[in-house]
């Protein structure tokens, strides 16, 4: 065959079938990454360790999934795309039984990284499979499913985690990987085909030394990020040894890509002018995407008394809005200059999070139900043009690398998001508490007025100490509010982030079959 054929080669299937047979592993697979945090309590009660030493079911997860999220594009090249999926959708089918069966935390953790190494190459290859599948002017489709997975299964976790714990058990928040990949597998093995471009391929040398450097970076990062806060961050030596050798294993792992011959990453496609910006683009929605899905449970159980349950159902909204935005962004990017329709994203989750810094501690559940359809809807308005102008301009062979960089790249920002919004929300809750209670003075005529009734109404009731009890009820609501006003301050940078995302979209080029920008 040659380079021309190559260049315009469709697989032979019908592409909806290969999309079915490929998005039920990725949607698997995100699906893991956020179903435990829930049941996270359970796992620490019925292994008998701390939430502490619990939290490194998720850590080992994310650090293994990023290594070798990597190394995907190598691996798929040499021993072919769909091996390599099948073996990584086996893995991690057999992962997920295990961490099922596992009878203690070490136990649990060695089957969570196997996961982890099953499931980090799922995203990036069934992404380079439908952008291969789908002729250029019709990818606007193909991501719109790819982004239901990708956008949709982060924010439905909680959800399904929470009630398949409360009603069975942690341990069928693994089980249910086991249907969902088998079936996935043979539909695979049914309609899945090789690309014959790869098949020049094989028989690379393995560029050991930059997968060295990568993997202990990459690990390093995860593990900071994940553990940052609990160790109250760069006071502790631990993080500021393990952000040194994180740095300098990055550093080492650049510039040796740069000059390698065959890289296990191949930097050197960022020259790119549409894959450098949309991985720097997709890294800030990963920040908002999974940052924000760590932060409004917080909000919503904290502020709101929701229970972890309520909590996952009224985050469910945000969830049908980005399924009905791929829907209609998938039939408008063949039409609509993709610029257009990320401008309108960004402009849309900046406008979303400037409601949501505007909420107050009585604000009806309704009220939050319907910012978060149109924050996730517009979620849809970022994902799927996105994908598709990063990918425009790069030869077909190239995708499956760029995929690689592009998926890690969202995962590092979301680890990255949840550890900084997180770290915000604690800090600014901090600095608010000390500010509101300087003004519980008393010299203070209106905390003097209020301390005096709520005693008043206490000594009525029969609550003794009721002079201090008032103390303690005027504590609890300064409490509230100063993690009221961290929360607003939050979304008020994540206002910022989107904004300033907006002018970026300007400079990417279009590729072939785009529409033109419309006036």
């Amino acid at each position: 065959m040659d380079v021309a054929a190559q260049a315009d080669w469709r697989p032979s299937r019908h592409p909806w079938l290969i999309t079915i047979s490929v998005l039920l592993a990725t949607f698997m697979e995100v699906l893991d990454t956020t179903i435990a945090n829930v049941a996270l309590p359970h796992i620490a009660g019925n292994l008998s360790v701390t939430m502490d030493e619990a939290t490194w079911v998720l850590t080992s997860y994310l650090v293994s999934n990023a290594i070798i999220l990597c190394a995907s594009g190598w691996l798929s090249s040499v021993f072919g795309r769909k091996k390599y999926l099948a073996f990584s959708v086996a893995l991690f089918v057999v992962a997920s039984v295990l961490c099922g069966l596992a009878q203690s935390l070490p136990q649990l953790i060695i089957a969570r990284i196997l996961q982890g190494l099953g499931g980090g190459g799922l995203q990036p290859l069934a992404q380079a499979v439908l952008l291969e599948t789908f002729p250029p002017h019709e990818r606007g489709k193909g991501m719109a499913a790819y982004g239901m997975g990708i956008v949709v299964a982060p924010i439905i976790g909680p959800t399904l985690g929470g009630w398949l714990t409360d009603n069975f058990s942690w341990r069928w928040i693994f089980y249910i990987n086991v249907p969902i990949g088998l079936l996935g597998l043979f539909m695979q093995e049914m309609f899945l085909e090789e690309p014959p471009y790869l098949k020049r391929a094989k028989g690379a040398a393995m560029d050991y030394v930059g997968f060295g450097f990568m993997a202990l970076g990459v690990g390093l990062l995860q593990i900071i990020l994940d553990k940052g806060q609990e160790l109250d961050w760069f006071s502790s030596r631990w993080i500021l040894w393990g952000a040194a050798g994180s740095a300098f294993f990055l550093v080492l792992f650049v510039i040796w890509e740069l000059f390698e011959k065959d890289p296990v990453v191949n930097l050197r496609l960022l020259k790119n002018r549409n894959l450098a910006l949309g991985t720097t683009l997709v890294g800030f929605l990963g920040s908002i995407l999974y940052g924000t899905t760590a932060l409004l449970p917080m909000f919503m159980q904290n502020l709101m008394g929701y229970t972890a349950y309520q909590c996952g159902l009224a985050m469910t909204p945000r969830g049908l809005g980005s399924m009905l935005s791929m829907i209609v962004v998938g039939r408008l990017s063949q039409k609509v200059d993709n610029r257009l329709l990320l401008i309108c994203g960004f402009a849309g989750i900046a406008a979303t999070f400037w409601f949501l810094s505007r909420l107050n501690l009585d604000i009806a559940s309704s009220s939050i139900s319907w910012i978060l359809v149109c924050n996730g809807f517009c979620m849809g308005f970022i994902f799927v043009p996105l994908t598709t102008l990063t990918m425009a301009t790069l030869r077909q062979e190239d995708m499956y690398k760029a995929t690689s960089i592009f998926a890690l790249l969202r995962n590092i920002g979301g680890s990255v998001g949840i550890a900084s919004l997180v770290t915000m929300n604690l800090r600014r809750a901090q600095v608010h508490q000390v500010t509101l209670v300087s003004h519980l003075t008393s010299t203070s005529g209106i905390f003097q007025a209020r301390w005096e009734a709520l005693s008043s109404t206490l000594a009525n009731l029969g609550v003794p100490s009721s002079a201090q009890a008032a103390y303690g009820v005027i504590y609890g609501t300064v409490l509230r509010q100063a993690m009221l006003l961290s929360f607003m301050d939050v979304f008020r940078f994540l206002i910022f982030l989107g904004v300033i995302c907006v002018p970026v979209t300007l400079f990417f080029q279009r590729g072939r079959h785009h529409a033109p920008l419309a006036h």
